[in-house]
This record gives structure tokens, C-alpha cells and sequence, in this order.
């Protein structure tokens, strides 16, 4: 994977730096497992604006992809690697030997023709999904589940990985990308290797008409507004805007909102960094 540094012939390519898309082998997905995608602008099903700066953006179409990883004890081949709009980690198109197809997230090192597996028996090498109790420790993981058949929800954007550390009991010990250690029962399931894309961290989009593509609207800075519409805003002048906080009133800047009383508090072994 690489990026690549455009010769600035208009102002918007001057800082711009692009994914190379080494990686990707086809620029058609499979239609069988395209869905459609309605934008709501952030707004809720009143039509209220309830998320601020979003909006516009390229028409997209939603890949479907397998995050239960569920079809156990059956071989499949990868056959081919492709982009996807909806996520910054690129995408792969499995066949099965009996013929079905599934979208999977692309680790760091899949290659097309290359065969991934899924359950107890697969053996531990990159793309393939795995009981956190068949995973050898110290091994670099992805696409992580926090209950069993639920799901990866963990681990599953450009270039992150979590760590295997140790097994005790039902539970295993694992260090998340945040840098949190936190107790997953053994039966989830993982995949082998961190996730593909790992250059998108170096990307510049360049100018302001990018993020109008992707569907960002522009934000303006709390302290140019005025009092009534955020905390930060008023005041004679240029003035700092005090204490950083969101327009709700919450404090940025290390404030902790997580419960102290959530159930799952008990998991956690230590915290994230401040």
C-alpha cells in the first residue's frame, strides 16, 4: 500500500496527498450484495436536525458485509480486493466452494486467490476468523465481537489492530486500538492480522470540496457565534471563548463521561489514556 503526493496544478492539489489503491484489484462490486442507502442529512424521523454538519455527499450504494464470519468449516477463496465508499478499510469478495459469495473486511496482507476459513478448526493466519480461545497469545487481531454471535464491532477501521495478552477462564485479556485492556469472553470471535488501508491516516483531502463530497458540511467555530447559540460564544471583541465544551455544556478536554455504574465496568482492566 502507498500514497501518492499530486503535482499541484490547481490550488486544491497543492497539499493533497492520495491513496495509491494498490491494493485494489476490481472497481465493480458484486451487485448481489449491494443494497441501497438512504441519506438522512442528520435529521431524525420528525425531519429535526439532531446531528449538525452533515449533509450532501456522492450517492452511495451499501456493501453488505459479513461481520458474524458464521459459514464455520467451510473453505472459501478470496476473489478479489475492492474499495468501499462506506468504511475506510477496504473490502474483500469471498467465494465459497458452494457457490456463495460474501463481502468481508480486508486484512493487512489478504491476497486474491488466497483461502480464508472461519470456526474452531481454521488455523490462525491472516483473514481467517477464529474462537479468541483458539488464538495463540501475543497474535495481532481484528474485527473483534463482544458477544458471542453478535458481530465484529471492535477493531474494524483502516490500519487497527488489537492485541491478544492473556487467557484466564471463560475470559481472554486484550489490548483494544484506544488503548484500553479489556476482558472479551474466550467464545467471541476474531480475525487474524490488523485491518487494510493503514496508509488512510496520511491522506489530505486537499480542499474544502472533498469533505462536501464525502457529505461534511462546514462547521463553524463556537467562539464566532453568539451566546444563545453556544456556550463558547459572545463577548466583547475576540474572545477565547473559556472553557472548551460542546454546545450541550459538556466540558472537552478529558472530561470522562462513561458511568460509573455500567455493567460492563468490571471488564475493563485499564482505562484508555487520557
Amino acid at each position: 500500500m502507498s500514497v501518492r503526493k499530486l503535482k499541484p496544478i490547481t490550488p486544491g492539489q497543492r497539499f493533497r496527498v492520495v491513496n495509491g489503491f494498490d491494493a485494489i484489484t476490481t472497481d465493480k462490486p458484486e451487485k448481489s450484495l449491494l443494497a441501497p442507502l438512504k441519506k438522512s442529512g442528520g435529521r431524525n424521523s420528525q425531519g429535526k436536525m439532531t446531528i449538525r454538519h452533515r449533509g450532501g455527499g456522492h450517492k452511495r450504494r451499501y456493501r453488505v458485509i459479513d461481520f458474524k464470519r458464521d459459514k464455520q468449516g467451510v473453505v472459501s477463496t478470496v476473489k478479489s480486493i475492492q474499495y468501499d465508499p462506506n468504511r475506510t478499510a477496504f473490502i474483500a469478495l469471498l467465494e465459497y466452494v458452494d457457490g456463495e459469495k460474501r463481502y468481508v473486511i480486508a486484512q493487512n496482507g489478504l491476497e486474491v486467490g488466497q483461502t480464508v476459513s472461519s470456526g474452531e478448526t481454521a488455523v490462525p493466519e491472516i483473514g481467517n476468523a477464529l474462537p479468541l480461545k483458539s488464538i495463540p497469545l501475543g497474535t495481532i487481531i481484528s474485527c473483534i465481537e463482544l458477544r458471542p454471535g453478535q458481530g465484529a464491532v471492535m477493531a474494524r477501521s483502516a490500519g487497527t489492530f488489537a492485541q491478544l495478552m492473556a487467557k484466564e477462564g471463560k475470559f481472554v485479556t486484550v489490548k483494544l486500538p484506544s488503548g484500553e485492556t479489556r476482558l472479551i469472553l474466550s467464545e467471541c470471535l476474531a480475525t487474524i492480522g490488523a485491518v487494510s488501508n493503514s496508509d488512510h491516516q496520511l491522506l489530505v483531502s486537499g480542499k474544502a470540496g472533498r469533505s462536501r463530497w464525502l457529505g461534511r458540511r462546514p462547521r463553524t467555530r463556537p467562539v464566532a457565534m453568539n451566546p444563545v447559540d453556544h456556550p463558547m460564544g459572545g463577548g466583547e471583541g475576540r474572545a477565547s471563548g473559556g472553557h472548551p465544551r460542546s454546545k450541550n455544556g459538556i466540558p472537552a478536554k478529558g472530561f470522562r463521561t462513561r458511568s460509573k455504574t455500567k455493567s460492563t465496568n468490571r471488564y475493563i482492566l485499564e482505562r484508555r489514556k487520557k
